[in-house]
């Protein structure tokens, strides 16, 4: 959103070097996107780069409150509740609208996640863009997606530890359910190219006693944990292994805070940027303003499944009892176009990642991730038919 930079760009930026950005991410990471990858960065000011710093880190810190997660470890099912939950998340993700308010551009939490995000992709997605940027005029020198002090190198060492521990990345997996069809494999790429770890499918893990391996006798000491518990259910499937069970393995995240820290959150926060979110569950009333100014939202989806960004009463009359406290109604957030294209505004959103090695005391915010959108919803399944939008990344002077 900084003008100078966006003015730059959009001069400069043109089809050839749009296509030469898509084609060079592809061959470094030797694969095909199913998302669409966005013409543009997000060129950040320095005051709203600082507002949402401060913003993710308090709601950071009011989630790590030992109350708060006590009463939000209730939303752990008993049938995956897993042994050696440790005290905070290894990966945790602060989601922002970027909003008008009082004549300022400022963040809005939409959404959190105690899970991992696609990391290691954002780190080359980074990369070709500052190549791209290099070719023309006005963007010499380094730009950064890094907060917290770190760059290149220091953010690599410290995403190495998050992810492998003290282990051999040969005995340390990524996991998720059928790797190669997943829409976040180039992530997985990513992070086999900058870390040496193996994308392996659960279904292909051998349990002996209390210790996993994979199929050809390597074994597992560190789960790079990727798994999706919604796709999980849906598919029904049969794992080798019991997430109730006691484990010799290493969880990165462990699995419980895919419930804790979620949407279900939500209601437990407090903070300027954060909007109204009540449980169906506990409305005594409905809104008089609900079906203007709420939107209705699943707890436990990715990628926006199942949110109603216009829902009636009768949707909200339809969830059964027995489910109502798997939904909340949210304020509703109007995203300020204010990313510039040749062609109109555009919505940004922009997911604020922190990481934590197990020897930190605390998530520390270190990257970001950026999806830009002209629909009703952010997510890229719901943007196919337009341009400047889908997957970027946040950028500034690295000397900024």
């Amino acid at each position: 959103m900084d003008p100078h930079y966006r003015a730059l760009f959009n001069d400069q930026i043109d089809d050839a070097r749009y296509q030469w950005y898509q084609q060079e991410l592809e061959q470094r990471l030797d694969c095909e996107f199913e998302f669409r990858l966005a013409e543009t960065p997000l060129f950040l000011t320095a005051e709203f780069r600082q507002l949402a710093i401060e913003s993710a880190t308090a709601i950071v810190e009011q989630l790590s409150d030992p109350q708060r997660i006590a009463r939000m470890r209730e939303a752990i099912p008993e049938r995956w509740n897993t042994p050696g939950m440790d005290a905070l998340p290894n990966f945790a993700q602060v989601d922002f609208a970027v909003v008008e308010e009082n004549g300022s551009l400022v963040p809005k939490l939409i959404e959190l996640q105690g899970f991992p995000s696609l990391t290691s992709f954002q780190v080359i997605q980074r990369d070709v863009w500052v190549d791209t940027l290099h070719q023309m005029e006005g963007f010499e020198g380094d730009w950064s997606p890094w907060f917290s002090g770190y760059d290149r190198d220091s953010f690599l060492e410290l995403a190495r530890r998050t992810i492998c521990g003290e282990h051999d990345p040969a005995e340390v997996i990524l996991m998720d359910i059928d790797p190669p069809a997943q829409k976040t494999a180039p992530d997985f790429h990513a992070t086999k190219l900058l870390f040496g770890v193996d994308a392996v499918d659960p279904l292909h893990l051998v349990k002996r006693g209390r210790q996993l391996f994979r199929q050809n006798g390597t074994p597992v000491r560190r789960i790079y944990n990727r798994v999706v518990f919604d796709e999980l259910l849906k598919k029904n499937l049969e794992l080798p292994f019991d997430y109730r069970e006691e484990l010799d393995v290493e969880w990165a995240p462990h699995p419980n805070w895919y419930w804790v820290w979620s949407k279900y959150s939500l209601p437990f926060l407090d903070h300027p940027s954060v909007p109204r979110s009540t449980f169906v569950s506990d409305l005594d009333r409905i809104p008089e303003d609900f079906e203007q100014r709420y939107v209705l939202k699943p707890l436990f989806s990715f990628a926006g499944g199942g949110v109603n960004v216009e829902p009636t009463r009768p949707d909200l009359d339809a969830i059964p009892a027995a489910e109502r406290h798997a939904w909340c109604i949210q304020e509703k957030i109007e995203y300020e176009p204010a990313l510039k294209s040749p062609d109109g505004g555009v919505k940004a959103e922009m997911r604020m990642m922190f990481l934590r090695p197990d020897d930190e005391a605390k998530p520390i915010l270190s990257q970001n991730l950026v999806r830009l959108s002209r629909g009703k919803m952010l997510g890229v399944d719901f943007n196919k038919q337009y341009t400047w939008v889908g997957s970027s990344v946040a950028l500034f002077p690295e000397r900024a």
